[in-house]
């Protein structure tokens, strides 16, 4: 595997080179030779010109070791299609005509890092190259910038000085829902680090198969690992039952303690850590299944969460984490605490009992309980306790460290209290959310995280001091697999999504551009491809963009594209663009109404998928709103204005302009004076598998005291429950009313389900 992935990196970077697809060929004496290097390097001064290796060009290692060695290999590879033979290597060279790895006791940088030990400085002249640094981790990310430099026509001349911003830069994999080889996983750690990714979050028990051979609980793995269902959205919809590995059409799987020691060595030789995770106290259905007398019913397929009044539960756990700790020797053991139902503890006798005998006012305070108890078994194992954000429900271990995922808020509360903090919110850092436009792409789990969103992510969280930040460790993306079956649809949700995560984790706030990554992305992904990595292609969709002027009463519409170059066309009157239609070169103003219809064009021809956004400057923008019906308090959007402030919701109720309701909405809005109106429409969501549905019905009312309201009418909605994938409606009604004051309803078809409206558009 390791061979497979140098092999295929030399076409990339060199072949790929000749194709003009990463660095331009020929140059010139004085030509300067655009680089491609992700992620970019904290400082990057170029010259014209090119250092050419060649039969005689010497390899200078630090000394003979081994991890010296594949770095040694690591460049022979990328090297000999221009040398056309292997280097002679040495660890002492009086040649100027050489490579040479040096390290060096002390390197004075000016670079702003959380991690000086994963620095270095890279110098290429006309004679030769030089790597330093102080460790052995920044020669080797020293390594991957310079071979991301190569061309056939040899290093363009440059100094980096280079670090890290943050020292923790991860990335999560879930093979509980789904399992992957451990082939494919050395496959991954290879990626990780040629992006400079340092820490492998694996995801190795949740209730859908336990995957990490453990030997003191043999049933974990032959009786929890395997299902009759391949397809993990049937199977959840289904009868959920685990079974062995010899039924027939059996799925599923796990490492053996071999399998895990073998990622293990080998992420250590890529400066990886691998950081484990084993689920507690819930997302634990699968123990339950072999070890039912753990849970709060002592029957299987009953619970989800642990029996946290059972002491044999303490026992269970410390001896599985006893193995755990003997195979990963991370600094952190990730325990999950993730979402637990806590529901069987309020009437577990057990539980109850525990609550009464340690003074626990509540079930988070529960959890609090177990949670603590766990750190203190870890920390007198020297090890440290990593949890999801839900660990500081009831109270905050002493000494854990919080990975935050549902919002900022709970990363400051952490590090104000003194805590590490890992950020990974799910609004950027969720990768099982779609990456275009849910009608053109795989199925997922819902949501809309495009590379640029995640590029978009800043994760020094607001609000805290100098001191106070730095808690902040670092950054990680998640890739959760309910929707993710095979290993091609694992690299087509992180590919090229990690480039952007790798970016935002090591390179410095202020040099971070989306249109200085763009055109390094495109060439990135032509490379992965030559690799034979399954990467989703960048979409022919156009990012459309709004801000609405009030002062001018307009709204400017931007639009842009992740692919690069991208010839833009577009129409304002709903139609499909052709090739003469105007090409998009500044933003477009909307004082009133507009339908705007853009798409990318390449020789001529129309590419991919329109793009469209109805545009209103309405009449309801900045009136005041009262709301009878309550808003869903996690989900608010811009405030109470956002459903009149002309911005229109993308694909994800997540990006905060739909305004979520779990009852139904009932709305008055003051148009401030007697007013004739000729319309009214309003658009909504529906994604079901997280329970967001249609309204039953949209209804207008007017009134001109705010008491008396007089129906105008009703829309039905046009769309099934039963429909699973995005779908929207806008409900339109016409006529000639006349009031100050205007009631929306809508109401709730599905009970204790959600409904989302973006925007109601007055005219």
């Amino acid at each position: 595997m390791t061979q497979k992935f140098k092999h295929t990196c030399i076409a990339s970077f060199a072949a790929l080179c000749c194709m003009g697809v990463l660095n331009s060929c020929s140059p010139t004496a004085s030509e300067t030779i655009p680089l491609s290097i992700i992620p970019a390097p904290a400082v990057l001064e170029q010259q014209a010109g090119t250092f050419k290796p060649n039969a005689e060009t010497v390899l200078v290692m630090p000394s003979a070791e081994q991890a010296y060695g594949l770095l040694g290999e690591m460049l022979n590879l990328h090297l000999q299609p221009i040398v056309g033979k292997q280097l002679q290597t040495a660890t002492e060279s009086s040649s100027n005509n050489a490579i040479r790895l040096v390290l060096t006791d002390s390197m004075p940088t000016t670079i702003e890092t959380d991690s000086p030990k994963e620095g270095y400085k890279l110098d290429v002249t006309k004679q030769g190259i030089t790597i330093t640094a102080t460790t052995q981790a920044g020669l080797f990310y020293g390594v991957q910038s310079l071979v991301q430099m190569i061309s056939p026509e040899g290093v363009p001349l440059a100094t980096i000085q280079d670090a890290p911003r943050f020292a923790y830069r991860g990335m999560h994999l879930d093979v509980s829902r789904n399992f992957y080889d451990k082939a494919f996983i050395i496959k991954m750690l290879d990626w990780m680090s040629f992006y400079k990714l340092n820490t492998f979050h694996w995801h190795l028990t949740d209730g859908a198969g336990w995957r990490i051979d453990i030997k003191k609980y043999p049933r974990l793995t032959s009786e929890a690992a395997f299902r009759g269902e391949a397809d993990w959205k049937k199977w959840w919809d289904g009868d959920r039952k685990f079974v062995s590995s010899n039924t027939p059409n059996a799925y599923g799987g796990f490492y053996t303690q071999e399998d895990i020691k073998e990622v293990v060595a080998y992420a250590a030789t890529k400066h990886i850590t691998v950081l484990p995770e084993i689920e507690m106290p819930g997302h634990s259905e699968e123990v339950f299944v072999a070890y039912p007398e753990l849970s709060c019913s002592g029957k299987p397929y009953k619970n989800s969460d642990f029996c946290i009044g059972n002491e044999a539960t303490f026992t269970f756990v410390e001896e599985v984490l006893t193995e755990v700790m003997a195979l990963f020797p991370s600094e952190y053991i990730h325990i999950g605490g993730d979402e637990a139902g806590k529901t069987a503890w309020k009437t577990c006798p057990k539980c109850k009992q525990r609550m009464r005998k340690e003074g626990l006012a509540n079930v988070d305070e529960l959890q609090s309980y177990m949670i603590k108890r766990v750190e203190k078994f870890l920390l007198a194992n020297n090890r440290k306790l990593m949890g999801w954000d839900e660990i500081t429900e009831g109270g905050l271990a002493p000494e854990a460290t919080v990975m935050c995922w549902r919002s900022e808020d709970h990363a400051i509360k952490a590090a104000k209290q003194g805590h590490d903090v890992v950020m990974s919110p799910g609004s950027h850092m969720y990768l099982d959310f779609y990456q275009a436009d849910p009608k053109n792409e795989p199925a997922a789990i819902g949501g809309y995280t495009p590379v640029k969103r995640v590029y978009s992510y800043e994760p020094m969280a607001g609000a805290l001091t100098a001191e106070e930040a730095k808690h902040i460790l670092g950054v990680q993306a998640n890739l959760w697999t309910e929707y993710v079956p095979n290993e091609d649809h694992v690299e087509y949700m992180l590919f090229p999504r990690i480039l952007a995560l790798a970016e935002v984790g090591w390179s410095p706030k202020a040099d971070r551009d989306w249109n200085n990554f763009k055109p390094r992305l495109n060439n990135h992904i032509t490379m992965l491809h030559a690799n034979d990595v399954n990467a989703f292609p960048l979409s022919y969709e156009l990012e459309v963009t709004m801000k609405v002027d009030t002062i001018n009463k307009n709204i400017v519409v931007e639009l842009d594209a992740e692919r690069f170059p991208a010839e833009i066309r577009f129409t304002t009157d709903g139609t499909t663009p052709t090739a003469t239609s105007p090409i998009y070169s500044d933003a477009i103003i909307v004082k009133d109404s507009s339908n705007i219809v853009a798409a990318i064009f390449e020789d001529g021809k129309l590419m991919g998928t329109p793009s469209s956004k109805r545009v209103d400057y309405h009449r309801g923008i900045g009136k005041k709103i009262t709301y009878n019906s309550k808003l869903y308090s996690g989900y608010m959007a811009g405030g109470e204005q956002a459903l009149l402030d002309g911005y229109r919701g993308g694909f994800t109720y997540l990006d905060g302009r739909w305004q979520g309701y779990t009852n139904s909405l009932d709305a008055v809005i003051d148009m401030g004076e007697e007013t004739e109106i000729h319309q009214v429409s309003s658009r909504f969501m529906q994604l079901t598998g997280p329970g967001v549905y249609q309204p039953g019905s949209v209804e207008i009312l007017i009134s001109s005291d705010g008491k008396t309201f007089t129906p105008c009418g009703i829309v039905a909605t046009e769309v099934s429950p039963a429909i699973d994938v995005l779908t929207f409606q806008t409900y339109t009604l016409n006529g000639a009313w006349k009031g100050r004051y205007l009631q929306v309803k809508a109401s709730e078809v599905n009970k204790r389900k959600f409904i989302f409206l973006d925007e109601i558009v007055i005219w």
